[in-house]
């Protein structure tokens, strides 16, 4: 009898709660890239209409931002920040755990490219639950490089998604979709494959040892690679989804028609436009996910399923 107790199984984490834990470490990854992901959005604006702010370079972004708005001004839309965290994270990382496991055969996890596809499907989806959460932080995160008489003026997310709708109708919510789940995918993608690699790469060369300084590093060099393969997408997802009617007519048809227009009067390499903060929010809001992620699995199983020797699962 007391051997069947010895042998039976640790208890484990729900699912529930592991999607709980990944959209709450979302959020508070967030909280500390925010400002970075608003110099970001100002850049990929600027040279949009001759009357907003310009900006040539992301210190003098948030310089104007600082001087314009104050220092509260650097967390503009932070509220429909966390919100995309509450629904893309969660969303993403639900579906990926499902998946993940629904195709592990006889305890084995699936193959490489498997685990891609799955990583693409699974920021696909989440980025379309995600998209009115998207919209919301655009255009908050924009509406301080605009002329006081053309700012939105939304008060926080939920301010911002009730007038979205009651104004410009729901399926605003889910305007520039596409290259929003595109991007999603591109980023998935590209992180997995450049990711697994980098780590690879870096253990191979015999100074790096497993362990939270090898993955801030692979999540860095992840980043950079993933920044430049997903800038584009991600640019004429931001204009799509601040675009104001004029005339009745959008100001973009799509996509290609963004990406046409920022190269015919910006320049090509203005599609990596606010690539520095861009960079510099995509690595460490990863590493700082994964951080969350483990104290919260290792506290959890800890204090709530009373196992003092699980390590955080990651």
């Amino acid at each position: 009898m007391s051997a069947s107790k010895d042998t039976k199984p640790p208890a484990q984490i729900g699912k529930a709660v592991k999607f709980l834990f990944g959209g709450s470490a979302g959020m508070a990854a967030t909280v500390f890239v925010q400002p970075l992901d608003l110099v970001k959005n100002r850049m990929q604006m600027s040279g949009e209409g001759g009357k907003s702010r310009q900006h040539k370079t992301s210190l003098h972004a948030v310089r104007s931002i600082l001087k314009n708005e104050g220092v509260r001004g650097i967390y503009t839309g932070l509220s429909a920040g966390l919100l995309r965290q509450a629904t893309y994270t969660t969303t993403r990382l639900g579906i990926y755990t499902t998946l993940f496991e629904m195709l592990s055969k006889d305890g084995k996890p699936p193959n490489f490219a498997m685990k891609a596809l799955i990583g693409v499907t699974a920021g696909g989806i989440g980025a379309f639950v995600g998209t009115p959460a998207e919209v919301a932080l655009i255009r908050m995160t924009s509406d301080g490089r605009l002329p006081v008489d053309q700012q939105r003026g939304y008060k926080s997310v939920v301010d911002a998604l009730f007038r979205i709708v009651k104004e410009e109708g729901v399926v605003t919510l889910w305007r520039g979709c596409i290259p929003t789940v595109g991007r999603a995918m591109v980023v998935n993608a590209a992180q997995l494959a450049s990711y697994s690699q980098a780590k690879q790469i870096l253990l191979s060369t015999g100074h790096f040892r497993d362990g939270l300084f090898l993955h801030f590093v692979a999540s860095m060099i992840s980043g950079l690679i993933t920044t430049a393969a997903s800038m584009p997408v991600d640019i004429a997802k931001t204009r799509i989804q601040n675009m104001k009617m004029i005339d009745g007519k959008p100001e973009y048809k799509g996509a290609l028609d963004v990406l046409g227009k920022v190269i015919r009067n910006e320049g090509f390499f203005s599609l990596w436009k606010g690539f520095t903060p861009y960079y510099a929010r995509l690595g460490p809001h990863t590493v700082l996910t994964f951080i969350f992620l483990e104290q919260m699995n290792k506290a959890y199983s800890k204090y709530i399923l009373k196992d003092a020797s699980a390590s955080g699962g990651l």
